[in-house]
């Protein structure tokens, strides 16, 4: 029976940690799918991110594989039906302490023959402050030929900073897979993808 409960708990410390769900909502018309079509799409970094970085880069191939996935044709800018504009917003964010690490309670009864004082000491084992990345992945698909947005959608995550998942190489293709599940998707309505 030990050897059992040994084995489960063993099991728990070992199984790899779930990646945080990412919350997903996306924008469209119903004329604006239909012009959207399955053509050719040229995916680029929007106006002010640094297109040559790598951290880009590899937002902008999660965002063309799934693209890509969904049967849309792959382009240069001049010569697509539309263009997708990727923009990525990360940040991280350490939360303090709210309390010392020791804390003390103090209780009592009193009634009748019975009475009592009680005395608590509490130590606070979590460690120091806690870092969560934030992630916002941005995707806006627009007509090349007018420039007018035809689907927009965004993709939000909040991940331990420790966490494996919160890497760029984990996340960005995470992010870019919940983004375009069910595409189009409803619009206006925010969904979670586990």
């Amino acid at each position: 029976m030990k050897a059992r409960l040994f084995l489960a708990a063993l099991a728990l410390i070992a199984a790899p940690a779930r990646a945080a769900p990412v919350e997903v909502t996306r924008f469209h018309t119903p004329e604006s799918v239909t012009t959207l079509g399955r053509g050719a799409v040229s995916v680029i970094a929007a106006p002010g991110a640094d297109a040559s970085s790598l951290e880009t880069r590899t937002w902008l191939q999660a965002v063309e594989a799934e693209l890509a996935a969904l049967k849309f044709g792959t382009s240069t800018p001049g010569a697509a039906d539309a263009v997708a504009e990727v923009r990525v917003e990360r940040e991280v964010q350490r939360t303090e302490r709210q309390r010392g690490p020791v804390s003390v309670g103090v209780g009592g009864a009193t009634g009748g023959w019975n009475s009592g004082v009680g005395l608590g000491l509490g130590f606070n084992l979590g460690g120091g402050p806690k870092a969560r990345v934030y992630t916002r992945l941005v995707v806006v698909i627009r007509s090349r030929a007018t420039g007018l947005s035809l689907w927009e959608g965004r993709a939000e995550n909040v991940e331990n900073e420790k966490a494996k998942s919160a890497a760029i190489d984990k996340a960005a293709p995470r992010l870019a897979r919940a983004l375009f599940t069910g595409f189009p998707g409803t619009s206006g309505a925010t969904i979670t993808v586990k």
